[in-house]
This record gives C-alpha cells, structure tokens and sequence, in this order.
C-alpha cells in the first residue's frame, strides 16, 4: 500500500483541475489524473509538473459521464495505490451552444446534466464507499471529497439554464453527501469558483472584461486557476476539518449583495 495520501482529481488536464493538481502535489499527494483523453497535450504538460513536485503522476482516461466505466477507473486506482484519500470531482463542460433558456434543446440539457451532474454524483458514490472500507485498513486516515461547483448555482444565466441547473444539483450532491457522510468521517465541500481564467470562458472574454470593468467583481479582477488551487489546498492541509459541508466562493466578492 502507499504510505503517501492519494488525490483523484477529475478534468485534470487543464484550467481549475490541473491547477488543484499542481497544489495537491505540493502537499504531498500523489495523484491520479483524470481527463477525457489520456494521450491530450494538457496530460503530457502536467505530468512534469506533478513529477517535479516529487509526486507520482497516474494519467487515467475517463468520460465522467459514463457512469458504467468509474467503477474500473476506481478499482485501477485502488489497484495502484491501495488508497484514495482526497478526490475533486472537478470535471465539467458548458453548453455547446449559449442559447436562450426558451431555444434550449433537450440535447444539450441532457448532455451537460450528465456530465456536470450526474457523472460527479455517481463517481463519489463509488469512491466514498472505498472510503468507508479504507478507514479501518489505513492508520491517520482523513478522507476527504470536494466538489467544484460554480458562483452559477447560485446566478442565474438564462442563455446557459442547463450549465446553473448542473451546478445548482451539484451544490445541493454537495450538501448531501456531507450530511450522509459525517458519521463516516469523510469530509465534503463545495468550492464555488468564479469568473476564472479558462478555456470555457476564453469564448466570452469580452463580456467579462466589460464586466469587471464595470464592477460587477468588487475585488475587480479575473479569477485565476491557482487561486481554486489554493482553496483546495487549505482544504488537503486539515485547516477546515471542523467545517464539512462548507462551501468556499472563490469569486472576488460576487457573492456579495449590494443595494
């Protein structure tokens, strides 16, 4: 069995979930990697990153809303490590298309649920009741389980209805599995990016900018990924542990509500 923690970090290969990566290993994680695509470039650029940290890197490939194919994902893992300790379930998409909440297809809705919410809901099915079984196999053991949602499970977007009703699931999974776990011991949190600095919103830079120039974020700038790579890095080092079911906005100041 591995002596160093285990992180299983979903849509690793780049933005928020490479960055959380990159944190992990700085705390001594070792980590399993997980994007659509094992072979992509983003997989091949973070591997050095985690392996300087003096981490293992374990690139896994998975279409996370293929809820038949975790359960091999998971035992692969556990094959490797013989752990799980940490696991972010980070992966997510926006719709294809942004259009209005009354021209919204059933498609696209189906696609991004699935994705967004019911792939995370079901993986951390499985991992947590590994989780339970791992408790009395591993001495110090502190399991742990985030999920990333967004400031839009809160906002409401009506040219993106499917990508808020994903997030606002995915908080409520949140609460849920933080409730139903409590007595196990394993710890859960939300963490609520955002308007971050990444390939989903490259495509509409120009609307945050005017955005934030306005003053829409108080703190009057981008988000960056290390910034969520921070959260979960507070997180991983216990300096919440008091706090399961906490949600964490990483949002410069959006969630405040002024007159």
């Amino acid at each position: 069995m591995n002596h160093k923690p285990v992180a299983v970090i979903t849509g690793a290969s780049r933005g928020i979930g490479r960055a959380i990566a990159i944190s992990l290993a700085s705390e001594g994680f070792d980590i399993a990697a997980i994007a659509r695509s094992v072979d992509s470039e983003g997989m091949e650029i973070l591997a050095p990153e985690i392996e300087k940290r003096g981490a293992e890197f374990f690139p896994i490939g998975l279409d996370i809303s293929c809820t038949g194919c975790q359960t091999e994902v998971v035992s692969n893992i556990l094959e490797r490590y013989g752990r799980i300790d940490f696991l972010v379930n980070n992966a997510g998409v926006a719709p294809l298309q942004r259009n209005d909440l009354l021209e919204m297809s059933e498609e696209s809705y189906n696609r991004v649920m699935n994705i967004n919410l019911k792939g995370p809901f079901f993986f951390a099915q499985k991992v947590a009741k590994e989780m339970i079984w791992l408790k009395d196999q591993i001495s110090d053991y502190k399991p742990v389980i985030v999920f990333i949602s967004s400031v839009s499970a809160t906002l409401s977007s009506t040219n993106r209805a499917e990508y808020c009703i994903s997030k606002a699931g995915l908080s409520m999974a949140s609460t849920i599995y933080a409730d139903r776990l409590s007595k196990e011991n394993i710890r859960v949190y939300e963490v609520r990016p955002g308007i971050v600095q990444t390939d989903m919103t490259i495509k509409v830079k120009d609307k945050y900018d005017k955005m934030i120039n306005e003053g829409r974020v108080p703190q009057n700038r981008w988000g960056i990924p290390e910034d969520i790579g921070k959260a979960i890095a507070s997180i991983a080092r216990g300096d919440w542990d008091f706090s399961t079911g906490m949600v964490f906005e990483i949002s410069g100041g959006l969630n405040i509500h002024k007159l």
